[in-house]
């Protein structure tokens, strides 16, 4: 099974330049899924980070781990259940940073989520390029309301 930006689209808020996954495939019902990241040289990400050699920020990996799990969350949720949501991420442990994921590649996040409990959901995620490590991370998201804009 897969998704499209188009669908990620319609299961988060984010938008460009900050929606960063590009689809989701391998999807296990509210299991594992990975999400496929086309990492640019013209992304907005690299463009001052560094000049002459850019990478990728690994903050914006964890951001991408966090956009895959809401979006493996939101689309394997009841969408009644999940309309006027939002999944906001609570914490991030064990984060590491094995390689620089260099721009013009496809970075592979394989996310799974290990457990949850109410509206807190916890997952763990293997970024790789190549089928390389090149960064892991395990985090916490909880699902809330979504505010009316007025």
């Amino acid at each position: 099974m897969e998704i499209d930006k188009n669908k990620i689209q319609s299961l988060l808020p984010h938008r460009e330049p900050m929606l960063l996954i590009d689809k989701l495939t391998n999807i296990v019902h509210l299991k594992s899924a990975t999400a496929i990241m086309y990492v640019k040289k013209n992304g907005f990400y690299v463009q001052g980070h560094f000049p002459g050699q850019p990478v990728m920020p690994g903050v914006l990996i964890v951001e991408a781990f966090g956009q895959a799990a809401a979006a493996l969350t939101a689309y394997g949720i009841d969408p009644e259940e999940y309309k006027n949501k939002l999944v906001y991420l609570m914490s991030v442990d064990k984060a590491r940073f094995r390689n620089p994921v260099i721009p013009d590649c496809e970075l592979h996040l394989d996310i799974e989520a290990i457990r949850s409990h109410g509206r807190v959901w916890k997952y763990k995620g293997i970024a790789k390029v190549d089928g390389k490590r090149m960064a892991d991370a395990e985090w916490s998201a909880t699902i809330v309301e979504r505010k009316n804009d007025s």
